[in-house]
């Protein structure tokens, strides 16, 4: 049986962050809106748990979740459903962290990001050394902003070794990175070159839309975060007919949770089970 990732991103479009090039920093969901988004995801966790097959889920919101109570009750119940291998969540890292404690440490893997202008890097590897203490698995990232590069360095000194610090290239700007440039970022994150481009995707086969595939609060399944095209939905059982392998419709990929699922990339060998959380295996 197939094991389907599911990149779940409801409503919720707040954030509790201000950083300069987010659209996002420092927006705030209305109390409506926040109970609109609690509903989405109730729904979403009570089809998850009526199903049998594998599945993991990606919660990739637009802003940051896990200082919703909703979003942390939603990863201890999932979390102790048999059938769930894995939960991750993109986040700035900024909650109480012990919620955690309810959750199943085989299944809970985060995907945290460090923001040098938000957090301090003390407190950010404060609630590193919380997780560890604890027994949870979880990747760091950051964006690669040059004038951060010491900031970087330094945070990948502070880490525990087996933590992997993933960058994400800054692509606004062409032709930001000299070759030096690429060199520094890839002695501390050796996978620094896949997010460094747009990958070529037009025709080219993918994962997504197959055994992998993103949900939004209304239940209506995409291929990925960046095909608007929906192929049913998740609550009247339409999707299920549908998913099959396909050619990629856009002419590049460039962000991580897209191209790591082209099949000519063979990203999926590099990271293995832990391909939702950004670990790999080496």
């Amino acid at each position: 049986m197939n094991r389907w990732n599911i990149l779940y991103r409801g409503p919720l479009s707040s954030c509790n962050y201000s950083c300069s090039y987010c659209p996002f920093a420092k927006t705030k969901n209305t109390r409506q809106e926040l109970l609109y988004d609690a509903e989405c995801l109730e729904r979403f966790v009570e089809w998850v748990e009526s199903r049998k097959e594998p599945i993991g889920i990606l919660f990739t919101p637009w802003g940051e979740a896990l200082i919703h109570r909703h979003y942390q009750a939603a990863l201890q119940r999932l979390s102790q459903q048999q059938h769930v291998v894995r939960l991750s969540a993109q986040t700035n890292l900024s909650c109480g962290l012990e919620w955690l404690d309810s959750c199943c440490r085989d299944t809970v893997k985060l995907w945290t990001t460090y923001h040098p202008t938000q957090m301090s890097q003390e407190d950010f590897l404060a609630q590193c050394r919380r997780m560890d203490a604890m027994g949870f698995q979880y990747s760091v990232g950051v964006v690669g902003f040059k004038h951060e590069l010491e900031a970087i360095r330094e945070l990948r000194r502070k880490l525990p070794p087996h933590i992997y610090l993933w960058i994400n290239a800054y692509k606004r700007e062409h032709d930001y990175y000299t070759p030096q440039d690429l060199e520094r970022f890839s002695r501390i994150d050796p996978h620094f070159s896949w997010n460094t481009r747009y990958h070529k995707s037009m025709g080219k086969s993918c994962l997504a839309g197959h055994t992998s595939f993103s949900v939004d609060g209304k239940g209506d399944v995409r291929r990925c975060h960046f095909i608007d095209a929906v192929l049913g939905n998740l609550y009247d059982g339409s999707f299920e007919r549908v998913l099959r392998p396909r050619p990629c419709t856009n002419q590049t990929c460039g962000c991580h949770i897209g191209y790591v699922y082209l099949e000519e990339l063979s990203l999926r060998d590099l990271y293995g089970e832990g391909i939702l959380e950004r670990i790999p295996r080496v």
